[in-house]
């Protein structure tokens, strides 16, 4: 399997640690951020992740991604979901998207290898969710708007290795966000998120992305 990807991206992630918990092997393709070409020749749009399975065939919706990679031989995320997790995640998303967008430019990361991908990034990025700069300048309001939703999945998460007790769907929608999130330096996850955040990165052998 073949997964077109940017390091950055949280769906992507899902993908990665999805396979990773499997132990199975996925080639990781990551794409420069102007290669709008390549997206294109494989599904006919601009979009990210792409897993190409075995036999050719692309997929394109991340969550579909995970069920299949988690269908290859005995599963692993079997336990139960809980609604309000996936409510958490959906909440969530757009309160790190302030702290998080404006950060990975800065981060050396390979999708924005070349001048001309990291441009195509910083225009994009920018008409669709403001200055780059004043974004971060406001850092700590947007930390504070965020920490609420840390605090209550402090109390939701029931396990270091599985936030229901069991590897689910759930584990899947939360650590990414999380790996995003910790982008921002000065950010301080609650104890359990943390302890959560950590083990679950040692046990699908990750490192987080770089803070600033």
């Amino acid at each position: 399997m073949k997964l077109y990807m940017f390091e950055h991206c949280s769906l992507c992630f899902r993908v990665r640690m999805t396979a990773a918990l499997k132990r199975r092997h996925l080639q990781e393709t990551v794409v420069l951020d102007d290669d709008t070409e390549t997206m294109f020749s494989l599904v006919g749009k601009r979009v990210i992740p792409i897993l190409v399975k075995d036999d050719g065939v692309a997929m394109l919706e991340s969550m579909d991604m995970v069920r299949y990679v988690n269908g290859l031989g005995d599963p692993v995320l079997i336990g139960d979901e809980r609604p309000e997790i996936a409510a958490w995640a959906d909440r969530v998303v757009s309160k790190t998207i302030p702290l998080t967008m404006p950060r990975y430019p800065l981060l050396g990361l390979p999708e924005f290898a070349t001048v001309a991908a990291l441009d195509h990034c910083n225009v994009r990025k920018r008409k669709a969710f403001g200055d780059f700069v004043e974004l971060r300048a406001n850092t700590r309001y947007y930390i504070g708007e965020l920490m609420p939703d840390l605090e209550e999945l402090d109390r939701l998460i029931e396990r270091p290795l599985a936030i229901n007790g069991t590897l689910s769907l759930d584990d899947v929608r939360v650590l990414p966000l999380l790996r995003s999130a910790t982008v921002v330096k000065g950010l301080r996850l609650p104890r359990k998120v943390r302890d959560y955040f950590e083990s679950m990165m040692s046990l699908i052998g990750y490192q987080p992305l770089p803070a600033v």
